[in-house]
């Protein structure tokens, strides 16, 4: 465990480090443990020590850690098919990925947190990495307010590829803006991976979601 509480305690110190250095309170950021591939032994382990806030994105493999650990807090971060949303809405805390629609409509009813993930590689020549266009945000949001049970929380994003990531956090933070303007309560941003968390905080990210560096390499089947 010493190991695994190092890797812990380096991240935690980067992320207060990010958060001073954009005159943030490092109280205000949330480090999401992503433990997809990972086994349950690790995360019970990173329980042990502190974290309360865990990141999957594969449904079947959540579903079975989210059982052993109820106590945690479970973010599914992956993309989310429509079939299977209502399954993922019975164990996970929060959904980081609604970008359609269909999803609002098969989640509504469910006590639930949500975020709109939002593209930022449309317009910009970089692959798509998951998300609504910004354009359609404004719209998502406004039918997940109409809908009953579900409680909005804010927007995430990945990163797009081959475009530089200040702009595209900037971007999201005015995405974000508007999204409060129609849910005065959906303060959550989260935004920023192991190599990116430093300007996604400095872009307001309240929480970032980091995987390998905390819980070291990836098991590829469990």
């Amino acid at each position: 465990m010493t190991e695994l509480a190092d890797r812990l305690h380096a991240v935690q110190g980067r992320v207060a480090a990010a958060a001073k250095a954009a005159d943030r309170d490092p109280a205000e950021i949330t480090l999401i443990v992503v433990t997809k591939f990972q086994p349950l032994e690790l995360v019970e382990e990173l329980f042990e020590l502190g974290v309360r806030d865990f990141g999957e994105s594969r449904h079947p493999e959540a579903r079975d850690k989210a059982a052993a650990l109820p106590d945690a807090t479970w973010h599914f971060i992956g993309q989310l098919q429509t079939n299977k949303a209502r399954q993922v809405a019975k164990y996970a805390d929060v959904i980081h990925s609604l970008d359609r629609p269909e999803l609002v409509d098969a989640l509504a009813g469910h006590d639930l947190d949500v975020l709109l993930q939002v593209d930022l590689g449309v317009g910009g020549g970089a692959p798509s990495r998951g998300g609504a266009r910004p354009g359609s945000i404004p719209a998502l949001a406004e039918q997940v307010m109409a809908a009953g049970g579900l409680r909005l929380k804010g927007v995430m994003t990945v990163a797009p590829l081959g475009i530089p990531v200040v702009p595209a956090f900037a971007a999201l933070a005015m995405v974000a803006e508007r999204v409060r303007s129609i849910a005065p309560d959906a303060s959550w941003i989260s935004a920023g991976m192991s190599g990116d968390h430093v300007e996604a905080i400095a872009a307001g990210a309240t929480h970032v979601r980091i995987g390998t560096a905390v819980t070291g390499p990836r098991i590829t089947a469990l």
